[in-house]
């Protein structure tokens, strides 16, 4: 049994003052399974970072109110374990370099096509957390992120998409109290504070034990009441 800590790669942060640009990153990468979040200009994005953790930060090095290269600087600072992949205009090339410098990962020049961002993704967060590996094991229980499919007792489970990053969070925070909240926040992002219960986790938890006891799975799922949940 491993412990994949950190492992989930769900939730990306698109730092883009171009709307169109930034809703169309947002709806590609939501359609790739990701949760998205977005900011606008420097003062909102370094608000979120503040407030909310992220397994990847898309961030242009040109944003109104600020810098690109700052929200760098502050997550370094943070020790954050994100990602970070920078877009810029096609001759900031002392701007690219200057985000590797200070800790980006990798870069992107405008225009890209979006499948490329995507691929850039992948390949970033396998390195950051799979150490090159390709699929997740947690005994019977096989998960492959990059065609988001998971199999139990090598026969395939079928979930939504809810589930799935459900399943992969609690696999990487394996034996760990994970609270309601935390939960909640991480599947939903910073949507969830205006929801004002948790019966829609319930009720995701309720149907992803179902499945995997029906496929032949054991139930790892434990309830900590009042609190939240454990796995393991």
């Amino acid at each position: 049994m491993n412990n994949y800590r950190y492992i989930y790669f769900m939730k990306i942060l698109i730092i883009e003052d171009e709307i169109a640009l930034r809703n169309s990153i947002r709806e590609y990468l939501e359609g790739q399974g990701y949760i998205c979040e977005t900011a606008g200009d420097f003062q909102e994005a370094i608000h979120k970072v503040h407030d909310y953790e992220y397994d990847c930060i898309v961030a242009d090095i040109n944003l109104p109110k600020g810098n690109g290269l700052d929200i760098i600087r502050a997550l370094k600072r943070m020790q954050s374990h994100a990602g970070i992949i920078i877009i810029s205009a096609k001759d900031a090339l002392e701007d690219k370099l200057a985000g590797l410098q200070l800790g980006a990962d990798d870069y992107l020049t405008k225009p890209f096509h979006l499948s490329e961002l995507n691929a850039r993704i992948h390949a970033l967060l396998r390195r950051k957390n799979f150490n090159g590996n390709t699929s997740i094991t947690f005994n019977e229980i096989t998960i492959t992120p990059a065609s988001q499919t998971v199999e139990v007792n090598h026969q395939p489970l079928s979930l939504t998409g809810k589930e799935y990053q459900l399943l992969l969070y609690l696999i990487a925070n394996q034996h760990r109290l994970i609270t309601k909240s935390a939960l909640a926040g991480h599947l939903w992002g910073d949507a969830y504070d205006q929801a004002g219960t948790y019966d829609f986790i319930y009720t995701h938890i309720k149907n992803l034990r179902r499945k995997m006891m029906e496929a032949g799975g054991n139930d790892y799922i434990k309830t900590v009441y009042g609190t939240g949940y454990r796995f393991g």
